[in-house]
């Protein structure tokens, strides 16, 4: 039975969980370093990480015009930045200013970076970074086109999102240590679990969390609990603003911890600390990094035979409730996806659990012995 008061969980669904039913090789990529790359002449290999001078006037534009005006987050901007030291980098060593690359340049740099061990995932975000500047850039320098327009990464392999199984997540989520009556620690990461199962939050959502909407001269916030209307708001990719129902059991441990945060507050903590739900040791907003590692370690308490971190959670919650409520759009607002072809690949693992089921329970199911 689906235990009562879970807004993920539509009525009547047999959902067995009950809270919110929700390469290469190493080796490879070393001989692709050591393979020969052609280069231009009096050129220096590509460096493996992005220089550390600071970039040219119009990237660095672009970059704040992202923070200003599209609320772009850290995190996006950081590797957003990334990308574009790589592309100053390349268009130096090639004796070219950013306004004269053509799309044959462009495609030598993608080849390059490819030789040097980049996968097909990672160019396609340098790809993005690229196109996404000179898209805004070209008009005010005069181009004539977006030379990183139809240049593509190489095709990556469409692998499934790696979600917990019911059972799995109930192991994670169930267990009962001593200590969630005493450490509020334990009490935070609890609710901070119970949480991203329950609304399917992405780890940046979680952690830009505030008890409750702030507006200050120094502090206005980003996300917040609504812990009456049983909702969190959250500002997600692209500044995309949306509003999550929290579970029951997510409320009750949000409850035991907001009655012992208190006791890991700082009495000088900044204005985005003192609003912060999650706080880390040293009474400040916890980090990315903290979360995912007390996730790992809870995980590996639970003896969850696979690393768990943030993410797993919300491919779990987004897997558990399509399986229960069988309404991927429903799924698409939940999580905040801008299209639904990126939500579509939840059906796989849907299809995946049904078929399952039916070669334990079909008679005529022709089982592999």
């Amino acid at each position: 039975m689906a235990r009562p008061g879970n807004p993920a969980q539509p009525a009547g669904a047999g959902a067995a969980r009950t809270r919110a039913a929700p390469a290469q090789a190493a080796s490879t990529r070393a001989a692709r370093a050591k393979t020969p790359v052609t280069q231009a002449a009096g050129t220096s290999a590509t460096p493996a990480a992005p220089p550390a001078e600071p970039l040219a006037a119009p990237l660095d534009a672009w970059l704040r015009h992202l923070r200003a005006n599209r609320r772009y987050s850290p995190h996006t901007l950081d590797g957003y930045g990334r990308e574009l030291r790589f592309l100053q980098a390349l268009a130096t060593q090639a004796g070219l200013p950013l306004d004269r690359l053509a799309n044959g340049h462009i495609r030598q740099f993608v080849a390059r970076l490819h030789a040097q061990g980049r996968g097909p995932r990672s160019l396609a975000r340098t790809l993005a970074a690229w196109r996404g500047f000179y898209q805004w850039w070209a008009p005010a320098a005069g181009l004539t086109a977006n030379p990183v327009a139809g240049v593509r990464a190489p095709k990556a392999p469409r692998s499934l999102p790696k979600a917990l199984s019911v059972e799995q997540t109930q192991a994670l989520l169930d267990r009962a240590p001593a200590r969630l009556a005493t450490e509020p620690a334990a009490l935070r990461d609890q609710a901070m679990l119970e949480l991203l199962y329950s609304s399917g939050l992405r780890l940046s959502e979680l952690v830009g969390l505030d008890l409750r909407y702030t507006r200050a001269a120094d502090h206005e916030s980003r996300g917040w609990l609504n812990l009456e209307e049983a909702e969190v708001v959250v500002l997600g990719k692209g500044g995309k603003r949306r509003t999550v129902p929290v579970g029951r059991q997510a409320r009750e441990a949000l409850r035991k911890w907001m009655a012992a945060r208190a006791q890991l507050a700082a009495a000088a903590a900044s204005a985005s600390d003192q609003a912060a739900l999650f706080l880390g040791a040293r009474g400040r907003r916890i980090s990315p990094r903290v979360v995912q590692a007390r996730l790992a370690e809870i995980a590996r308490q639970a003896g969850l035979p696979t690393h768990v971190h943030p993410h797993v959670l919300r491919h779990s919650f987004a897997s558990h409730v399509l399986q229960s409520a069988q309404d991927l759009r429903a799924v698409q607002e939940l999580l905040g996806h801008a299209n639904i072809s990126t939500t579509q690949v939840y059906t796989r693992l849907d299809f995946q659990h049904l078929a399952r089921a039916y070669d334990q329970a079909h008679p005529r199911a022709g089982r592999k012995s």
